[in-house]
């Protein structure tokens, strides 16, 4: 009898030699390879794992060059070997975590529809079939899940929106243009557990009377776009998308669009340009893409990890999911660690821990070793805190309070080395190139912010400069069309704010 062996196909794995990992293990006797997805523990990835006793014994970081001592220790039975991690679910990075959405992820084979099955893959879609749309919708209202693409909004009210808009023609639009700084939560959902958002795009048409969707994915992943297309044919193929699904009556389709790299397509309307083959500029709003959106007609947009909850929300119960969480900040959402972090990856938790905890409990510190400085959160757009505000609990409302955001979960640590007036002016910088340029306020401001700030570095008029500079802050948070030039003033306000030792040179 053979014995399986897991070898990630996710695409930090493979950056670091997973393929090779995978055809050597292939080559030798008595083995089965299986290509799962990963569990996120990114600083360990290769992570092999192999099936001993029905437990998974998990070897990392391994390389090619690791293979031929792994199987003369006894690796086939879990021997011991430098690299032995031991039982993977005990490793303290995973065993900590409350894993939802991402539960199947490094578990499956992704592209496996029968592997999918057996971990309650479509009980969510059966669910939403028996019950009917209304029912959908209102466990997603209970549930309390909110928008996990950053701005945090209700995903049942959105849906319901949707729903209760009359039209023949409907679409489900999911936003997977990942661009945030220190984020890939997107891509390890895609390339690791990709059917649970197909079959919670699925269940969104279905709640709201849709029968199209889209897949707006950025062109910087083209391993998950492969990936990708694999299991929509794979789910194709067994019948569970495409025309009468399953015999039920209900037909839906998705297509995946690639993004051209432009950060601000990001933005909802921004995107669904962009999906209509137009250049992606921001739309004016109202009216709202619930009730004119892609095309014209009632769309849904959603980001794939909202989406990806939903099937697990409707099979296991919306209290079961709202039992997670703090204040309106239920269930759980994908931290992802980066920057001058220790042990780098995918953590989810429930809201509610301190920032702190996510660092040095999972990350383990500074890769530096050095103290923590700055930590920023909610991507480029997202305000810096100081290592005194480390302690605020990871909940919308308590970010909001302190002048910054969770936003899509990216937390990107510094050390003491770093120059924070160089991340203010890179802030402007990122606006003035990714700007859309359809409103003043973010097209010139930016521009003007980043010569306020040369100015400033310089010496030059330095106190005017700096009520100038606060000034323009203003402008572009008033007076922007969108989150992109209105939070480009976060990182630099909290950067003058709390360091402007920085500022004064």
């Amino acid at each position: 009898m053979k014995i399986t062996v897991f070898v990630p196909r996710e695409t930090a794995a493979v950056s670091l030699g997973a393929h090779d990992v995978a055809n050597k293990i292939s080559e030798l006797p008595d083995v089965n390879v299986v290509r799962n997805g990963s569990r996120g523990a990114t600083w360990l990835e290769p992570l092999v794992e192999v099936e001993v006793n029905e437990q998974r014994i998990a070897y990392g970081p391994v390389t090619k060059d690791d293979v031929d001592s792994l199987f003369e220790s006894g690796f086939l039975n879990g021997g011991s070997h430098p690299l032995k991690l031991g039982p993977t679910e005990e490793i303290p990075f995973l065993s900590k975590q409350e894993r939802w959405t991402f539960v199947r992820c490094g578990i499956i084979d992704p592209l496996s529809v029968d592997d999918y099955t057996t971990h309650q893959g479509f009980d969510g879609l059966k669910i939403a079939l028996d019950k009917g749309p209304k029912y959908v919708i209102e466990e997603v209202l209970a549930s309390g899940l909110r928008g996990r693409g950053g701005a945090g909004f209700p995903t049942g009210i959105k849906w319901k929106t949707v729903a209760d808009t009359e039209n023949a023609q409907k679409y489900i639009t999911c936003n997977a243009d990942e661009g945030d700084s220190g984020t890939f939560s997107d891509r390890i959902l895609m390339e690791s557990d990709p059917m649970s958002l197909i079959e919670g795009m699925m269940i969104a048409g279905y709640a709201v009377g849709a029968n199209k969707g889209y897949i707006y994915l950025r062109s910087e992943y083209p391993l998950t776009k492969r990936i990708f297309d694999k299991a929509l044919k794979a789910v194709r193929d067994a019948g569970w998308l495409g025309k009468d699904i399953q015999g039920s009556g209900f037909d839906f389709e998705i297509d995946v669009h690639l993004g051209a790299g432009s950060y601000v397509c990001g933005e909802e309307t921004a995107m669904l340009d962009s999906l209509e083959g137009k250049a992606g500029i921001i739309r004016y709003k109202p009216p709202l893409p619930a009730i004119e959106g892609l095309f014209g007609k009632p769309t849904v947009v959603n980001n794939v990890v909202t989406l990806a909850s939903v099937p697990l929300i409707l099979s296991r119960g919306s209290t079961s999911y709202s039992e997670f969480g703090v204040n309106r900040s239920k269930g759980t959402l994908a931290f992802q660690l980066a920057g001058n972090i220790k042990n780098g990856g995918l953590v989810e938790k429930a809201f509610g821990l301190s920032v702190r905890e996510l660092i040095e409990d999972f990350g383990d510190g500074t890769a530096s070793g050095r103290p923590i400085r700055a930590v920023q959160i909610g991507g480029p757009l997202g305000a810096y805190l100081t290592a005194e505000q480390l302690d605020t609990h990871l909940d919308y409302e308590a970010f909001i309070e302190i002048g910054a955001m969770i936003g899509h979960g990216g937390i990107v640590v510094f050390d003491d080395t770093v120059d924070m007036a160089a991340q203010a002016r890179f802030a402007m910088e990122f606006c003035a190139i990714e700007s859309c340029g359809k409103c003043t306020p973010c097209r010139i401001g930016s521009i003007r912010g980043v010569e306020v700030i040369d100015r400033i570095l310089d010496n030059e008029d330095r106190t005017n400069n700096i009520n100038l500079l606060n000034e323009l802050c203003d402008t572009m948070i008033d007076g922007s069309l969108c989150a992109m030039g209105g939070m480009t003033p976060f990182p630099v306000r909290s950067a003058l704010k709390y360091f402007p030792e920085d500022f004064n040179k």
